[in-house]
C-alpha cells in the first residue's frame, strides 16, 4: 500500500515546487480513498472541466493553485488522514475506508458525501471531528 505523509505543516507553498508536492500527495491520498474524478474535483473545489489538471497532479507534473480555498482544502484534507493514520495505526483498510461509511456523528451519512456536499466548510466539519475523536 502507498504512503501518504501525514500533513503539508510548516511548508512554504508559494514555491511552485511544494505546490507540486502537495498536488502529488492529495492526488495519492484520493487514490488510496478510492475517489472517482468528479468527487477529487469537488473536494479540491474545481469544476467538471478541470479533469486534464488530475493527471498532472497525479504525475507530479502539475502544482496547485495559490488559491487560499485550494491551500485550505488540502490542508484539511491531509488533516484528515493525518488523524485517520493515528486512529487506525494498524488498520490501513479502515484508515482508507473509512471516509465512505456512514457515521452517526454526520446523521448516518458518510463523512466523504459530508465533504462534497458542504464544500470547504464540511471538510473541516470532518477535521474537527477525527480531532475531538482523538481527544484533542
Amino acid at each position: 500500500m502507498q504512503h501518504v505523509p501525514d500533513d503539508i505543516n510548516e511548508v512554504d507553498l508559494s514555491a511552485a515546487e511544494n505546490r507540486t508536492k502537495a498536488a502529488l500527495l492529495i492526488s495519492r491520498l484520493f487514490d488510496l480513498w478510492q475517489l472517482d474524478n468528479n468527487t477529487r474535483l469537488n473536494l479540491l473545489g474545481m469544476s467538471e472541466t478541470s479533469r486534464s489538471v488530475l493527471s498532472g497532479y497525479k504525475q507530479g507534473t502539475r502544482p496547485l493553485p495559490t488559491s487560499r480555498d485550494t491551500l485550505d482544502r488540502v490542508g484539511w484534507l491531509l488533516a484528515i488522514h493525518k488523524a485517520l493514520r493515528l486512529l487506525y495505526p494498524r488498520n490501513p483498510d479502515m484508515r482508507y475506508a473509512w471516509v465512505s461509511r456512514r457515521n452517526d456523528a454526520f446523521d448516518n451519512c458518510a463523512p466523504i458525501d459530508v465533504m462534497q456536499e458542504q464544500g470547504l466548510i464540511g471538510i473541516a466539519r470532518v477535521a474537527r471531528y477525527l480531532d475531538h475523536y482523538r481527544g484533542l
